[in-house]
């Protein structure tokens, strides 16, 4: 076969330092963006984002050329900086250390962006803590709770 081809979906989940309430509506649209021009320029496509106030969902079609980890370092690191010049509030922002990420079926897709379009109203249910935990378990990924937070 001449040709290497993929598909691969990745849904990429983290919060802010210490789930500070940290992106508000001043920003989140921006940044979403922000994010986009990061994995675009990464030879991916941001599918779909959506955000409250202490964390990001992503949902990526990631290239066949970077690794998972590369991916969200990039993603991190410089929305990180650029967040940081959005003004005296966010000086000391900081996303934290892990990340949680999630392959994704395509026929999972659909259902998958209207949970991330819906996370304002969604975390009027449930935590962050609550839904990562409940993520984890769907994906059978076992953790040890004294080192996911931070």
């Amino acid at each position: 076969m001449s040709q290497s081809l993929a598909q691969i979906m990745l849904h990429l989940v983290f919060s802010t330092k210490d789930r500070k309430p940290m992106l508000n509506d001043e920003i989140r649209d921006e940044l979403h963006a922000y994010i986009g021009g990061i994995i675009t320029s990464l030879k991916g496509t941001l599918l779909k984002s959506g955000s409250a106030s202490d964390h990001i969902h992503l949902l990526i079609a990631q290239s066949r050329t970077i690794s998972v980890a590369d991916l969200v370092q990039e993603i991190k690191t410089g929305s990180s900086k650029w967040i940081k010049t959005k003004g005296d509030q966010y000086r000391n922002f900081h996303w934290q250390g892990g990340y949680g990420i999630f392959s994704i079926s395509p026929s999972h897709r659909d259902i998958l962006e209207a949970y991330i379009a819906n996370q304002a109203a969604h975390h009027r249910k449930e935590t962050f803590q609550d839904e990562y935990r409940r993520l984890l378990a769907k994906y059978k990924i076992e953790f040890d709770e004294r080192y996911v937070w931070d």
